[in-house]
């Protein structure tokens, strides 16, 4: 086996860490005005926080689960500060914690990465040599400096697209569908695929990538920001008859709801 078909892991860039919290809303939980007050404070100073970043809150629709934030930060630190800041807070400590989702935004070099193993290859060299290591630091360098790469690594807040939906997903390690034993140039060609079918949906879709390997049971989040919910049924359908999910991807479950003002939110 050559070098360029060896099992390679790709390249990645990572930005922003996000923490997605899903929360059931006791029964009998009987409004006081003056910890909701407190708490559409709170959730108002970290929707656009100093340091960078931003938090969300959304109703939850359809689901055992009432409401879902999601937090998005430039350190894994400042995502802690934002967890003891809301653990402190009267009314949400009222709330029942369902689930949690621990991630970085993450663009996948697959691409990239093949390309380099196989000159690496071509010249005689090996992955991982000194020019192959000086070659993915400069294209690595250049991808971040790119505008839409790092939109998909600092995401700015879709205000104009107030439905979220959210999934957590893992690539399968089956006999026969392991993902991990395919070669580089076998997961570039599936995930350019993959990438052309969300491309589609520009405009209609924003689509967050979050990487939780080392972080969650889950290996990648998913979150999604529509103006019409439709799209999220059409997007994950069409996205389903790519190669790399059809025979690769095992999902979690699916949490989709409507964004909303503190205000409106503790008032809902």
């Amino acid at each position: 086996m050559t070098d360029a078909k060896k099992i390679h892991p790709p390249e990645t860039l990572e930005g922003w860490y996000a923490l997605h919290q899903l929360f059931a809303h006791p029964v009998g939980l009987t409004p006081n005005e003056k910890e909701q007050a407190k708490t559409a404070a709170l959730l108002t100073k970290l929707a656009r926080p100093e340091g960078g970043g931003w938090s969300a809150v959304a109703r939850v629709i359809g689901s055992m689960s009432d409401t879902m934030m999601v937090h998005f930060r430039p350190t894994l630190d400042a995502i802690g500060e934002v967890q003891r800041e809301l653990n402190k807070d009267p009314y949400i400590q009222r709330l029942v914690s369902t689930y949690t989702f621990l991630s970085v935004t993450e663009a996948g070099l697959y691409h990239i990465t093949a390309e380099l193993a196989r000159d690496a290859v071509a010249r005689g060299g090996s992955v991982g040599d000194e020019e192959y290591a000086k070659a993915v630091k400069a294209r690595v360098d250049a991808e971040r400096s790119a505008p839409m790469v790092m939109r998909r690594l600092e995401p700015p807040f879709p205000a104009e697209m107030p439905y979220i939906s959210f999934y957590p997903m893992s690539k399968k390690r089956e006999a026969g569908q392991n993902w991990y034993s395919l070669t580089l140039d076998e997961r570039s060609r599936m995930m350019y695929e993959h990438g052309t079918t969300g491309r589609k949906y520009h405009g209609r879709v924003q689509q967050i990538i979050t990487g939780a390997i080392g972080f969650d049971a889950w290996e990648w989040g998913v979150t999604l920001f529509a103006k019409d919910p439709l799209d999220f049924k059409k997007l994950v359908t069409e996205m389903r008859f790519d190669e790399a999910s059809a025979r690769y991807v095992d999902f979690g479950d699916f949490w989709v709801g409507k964004v909303m003002s503190a205000e409106e939110w503790v008032r809902a």
